[in-house]
């Protein structure tokens, strides 16, 4: 349970000054986030552009308030039980798997991340993918560097009239989805859940319908027990022969093993690999997989959501979201914490109360406000199976002696006077 010491001042900051709070930022976060950070009025901000070992990690995260990762970190339960004072943390990308977010919930910490900002990015890799693998590209150019003219029309194909399957129908599916159909592709794509199409493209009931149809598969889920392992020997011999798999998802989601196979046979034409199950954790680690010395397989490293316009937008959003909880106490766009949106006030106190979620918190809270005689101004509540969180708006001078009380309700899990 964190604590503050709180001024017992109407319209006074009661938590940790902005200045005091420590903002840490790993994996070379894009600047913009540092940039939303200090407009908002943050200036105690550690800014290192590279992944920390456990050793290190443990002895910066003790300090930090807030802190913003990329892929590489893992904040792992054994790293964050020494996360003495955080209070929140940014993943400045789509996925939180690097994150035990259930860890995090239990200690009261919400985790947000940015589903939507790179999902042009992603998409256009793609597509430039399936063209440089139907055209031979990469064989071509790398002749060409060597001196030797390719000029040959033989197993070169137009992507346009051909089909694409596309597993995960989600905010990058569907953009992908626009953008091929622009170049004349026929867009089909399977989804667990009944997905309104973009286009012209339609919904397949069943995997395997969509693997004999395709020209190319492109997946697109997230990282779940489900999808470990989907692409496996008996799904990538469901393929058409000559097709193409395109996997910008997660790493674990293909079998590597049966597609070096299945490239070997000539079943698959080619492949483009972004994510692997084992990546390194820095550029000075050897990066290794079967699949390399394989003329027919483009890959390259976890660069989907690598560009300029993404990284910025990544960085503003996640940190808006951090500025956001710490400011008004809003949760609405966390991934494991129930979603509350807040207004910022004036003239009044804010009390965030998170709890495990059990019969007579709510009604313990509300017993110690009138009690009290506390006006309460606003209340907010939403729970999540195994957590609580209120937020209550009060009027109240004496609020040292409140947050006492509701601080030492059973099941409290964290308990701040935010101003």
């Amino acid at each position: 349970m964190n604590k503050y010491k709180i001024k017992n001042i109407m319209n006074t900051e009661l938590s940790y000054p902005k200045n005091k709070l420590n903002i840490l930022l790993l994996e070379g976060v894009s600047k913009s986030a540092v940039d939303i950070f200090k407009k908002n009025g943050y200036k105690n901000i550690k800014y290192l552009d590279k992944a920390l070992d456990d050793d290190e990690l443990i002895k910066e995260i003790k300090k930090a308030h807030f802190i913003g990762i990329r892929s590489r970190t893992q904040l792992t339960a054994k790293i964050l039980k020494h996360a003495e004072k955080l209070l929140s943390v940014g993943c400045f990308c789509i996925g939180v798997n690097q994150v035990n977010i259930d860890h995090c919930r239990k200690m009261g910490v919400p985790v947000f991340n940015a589903p939507h900002s790179n999902t042009r990015s992603v998409a256009e890799l793609v597509l430039a993918e399936m063209v440089a693998l139907y055209r031979g590209l990469v064989d071509k150019n790398e002749a060409a560097h060597k001196g030797e003219w390719l000029k040959s029309a033989v197993n070169s194909y137009e992507v346009r009239g051909k089909t694409l399957g596309i597993i995960g129908y989600g905010h990058i599916g569907s953009q992908l989805s626009i953008l091929a159909e622009a170049f004349g592709i026929r867009v089909i794509y399977y989804d667990r859940v009944p997905k309104l199409p973009m286009g012209n493209a339609k919904q397949i009931e069943n995997i395997d319908e969509l693997l004999k149809e395709s020209d190319f598969v492109s997946l697109h889920v997230p990282a779940s027990d489900d999808t470990v392992d989907m692409m496996n020997k008996q799904k990538i011999k469901k393929m058409k022969k000559g097709a193409v798999l395109i996997n910008a998802s997660r790493g674990n989601v293909v079998d590597i093993k049966a597609l070096v196979e299945q490239l070997k046979s000539g079943k698959i034409l080619g492949a483009a690999i972004d994510v692997f199950p084992k990546e390194p954790a820095s550029a000075k680690e050897k990066f290794t997989s079967p699949l390399q010395g394989l003329d027919n397989v483009i890959l390259t490293p976890h660069i989907g959501g690598s560009t300029e316009e993404a990284q910025v937008n990544i960085g503003k959003e996640v940190a808006a979201k951090l500025v956001s909880y710490s400011d008004s106490g809003s949760t609405t766009g966390a991934v494991n914490f129930p979603a509350i949106s807040l207004p910022q006030l004036v003239n009044r106190h804010r009390l965030l109360h998170i709890h495990k979620n059990k019969p007579g918190v709510l009604s313990e809270i509300n017993t110690i406000m009138a009690e009290s005689q506390t006006n309460i101004l606003g209340q907010y509540l939403q729970t999540l199976p195994d957590t609580g969180y209120v937020v209550i708006d009060v009027d109240k001078e004496n609020i040292a002696e409140l947050f006492s009380k509701l601080s030492n309700i059973e099941g409290t899990i964290r308990c701040r006077v935010l101003y």
